[in-house]
């Protein structure tokens, strides 16, 4: 038994989700948010027998696209002081992790 830790931008959890539950996966969803553009995300925790990981990977992959998007550079109080400069940076994807379960229970 595996468990999929996956997080996910918040523009493509729905549809991650959407087509997980389609192909058989149940998830748990959360609400997160990224340390470093502090922008939404959502974390999914994926319970799966060992064999269909690479299943369940494929649909993560297929819903979570890189693109860019532009954003400001100003943090803070600092905009006063410095001009916010746009910056284009790449968002989406997913980050996975991949764990081994000792013990599942569902009650």
């Amino acid at each position: 038994m595996k468990l999929i830790v996956a997080i996910v931008h918040k523009d493509d959890a729905a549809e991650v989700t959407g087509r997980l539950t389609k192909a058989g996966f149940m998830s748990t969803r959360l609400s997160t948010t990224g340390g470093f553009l502090r922008a939404g995300n959502v974390t999914l925790l994926i319970g799966t027998e060992d064999e269909k990981v690479d299943d369940a990977i494929a649909v993560l992959g297929e819903c979570c696209s890189r693109r860019t998007e532009v954003i400001s550079t100003a943090a803070g109080n600092y905009e006063q002081f410095f001009p916010a400069l746009p910056v284009e940076v790449t968002v989406g994807g997913a980050t996975v992790f991949v764990l081994d379960v000792d013990r599942f229970l569902k009650m």
